[in-house]
């Protein structure tokens, strides 16, 4: 059996863990049809949470329905590139052959480097109108994934939101998934033509239990033949804190150590957990704090003194700035989810790793 983890961004891990019925709302929009709540879904938390593999899990399950598919991410002309796809599959759509049917397409090959103007916005319009009168007359309809929403003009963004907007009142099967950073969902949200969107259903991803990990480690490295004791599956399942990339990177490394020897000792467990750790330092939390000010870097050392949840207060003072001040950064790093409330004036980092790596920091 060779080694299921992928550690890869947007990948699909082997199993899910702690997602079960975030998309039965979506999955039961598809059987309502156009309208119904669960066809505008937006998924949103930190880096690394699995928001790409929850839409790579709503576009199998509409596939699966026999809807099909535009998936795209939000990079500059992405819109372009959605209206290139949209026409080939009126094209298929339309074609006289008997039992022609088309419920999947890569959208590639087609792009402009600016938002759409007006002229070819009513085109893009008026194709995806037939495309989705095409599929509503086969019973189907088309599903749109959005990653990366934190990566693009908000100009397209809001074309595709009065696009839909415009698709759902007259009733034709459309949904739309999106993804992306806290901020960048919040933002959206506030954009006045895409405020038809605060219906979605917003999902928020968090951790899931250590626990689960420990069950999914269990059954996973069983199959594979790999003799874990249940002290080095606690010990590799606390490491991931539950969140997804890691859990996919400690059972990658971990997996790696087996093959050498299927009988893992302690201290191979302990060598896979570093591994993992020091690719989440580069790969994620490097990442998340390439956009970070100073003043929003004090903050998150502020916080690296507590050995659990920090108080604003407690931070404010370590600062020597004012409690608006910090409630201002507060709101920042949660939007940018790098931390997240963890009650009454509480937060904690939404990173695993992040207070380790910035003790490590000169201060």
């Amino acid at each position: 059996m060779d080694n299921p983890f992928v550690p890869t961004a947007g990948s699909t891990p082997p199993e899910l863990i702690g997602r079960k019925g975030l998309l039965d709302e979506f999955s039961y929009g598809m059987r309502i049809g156009s309208g119904a709540p669960g066809l505008l879904t937006i998924f949103t938390g930190a880096r690394g949470i699995g928001k790409t593999v929850m839409l790579s899990e709503a576009e199998d399950l509409a596939r699966e329905a026999g809807w099909a598919v535009i998936s795209e991410t939000a990079t500059q002309g992405f819109m372009g590139r959605m209206g290139e796809s949209m026409r080939r599959l009126a094209n298929e759509l339309g074609d006289t052959t008997p039992g022609r049917r088309v419920t999947s397409v890569s959208a590639a090959g087609f792009s402009i480097t600016t938002a759409l103007p007006p002229a070819e916005q009513v085109g893009w319009r008026n194709t995806g109108g037939q495309l989705l009168r095409l599929l509503d007359a086969q019973g189907t309809g088309l599903i749109i994934t959005v990653d990366e929403i934190h990566a693009t003009d908000r100009t397209e963004i809001s074309q595709l939101a009065a696009s839909v907007q415009h698709f759902i009142r007259e009733g034709l099967p459309i949904g739309l998934v999106f993804a992306g950073l806290p901020s960048a969902v919040s933002d959206l949200l506030n954009e006045g033509v895409a405020t038809f969107l605060r219906r979605a259903d917003r999902i928020d991803l968090h951790a899931a239990a250590v626990r689960d990990v420990e069950k999914s480690y269990t059954k996973l490295f069983a199959e594979g033949g790999f003799d874990l004791s249940s002290a080095v599956v606690h010990a590799a399942a606390e490491a991931t804190a539950g969140y997804p990339f890691l859990i996919q990177l400690v059972g990658y490394f971990l997996w790696r150590e087996a093959e050498l020897n299927p009988v893992l000792t302690d201290a191979a467990a302990e060598a896979a957990i570093e591994h993992a750790q020091k690719r989440n330092t580069r790969v994620v939390i490097q990442a998340a704090l390439s956009t970070a000010s100073g003043r929003d870097l004090d903050f998150l050392k502020a916080m690296s003194r507590d050995e659990g949840d920090s108080a604003t207060r407690d931070i404010a003072s370590r600062m020597g700035a004012s409690s608006s001040v910090v409630g201002n950064q507060r709101a920042r790093l949660i939007d940018a989810g790098i931390v997240e409330p963890a009650g009454h004036g509480v937060v904690r980092y939404a990173i695993p790793g992040l207070r380790e790596y910035l003790r490590s920091l000169p201060q």
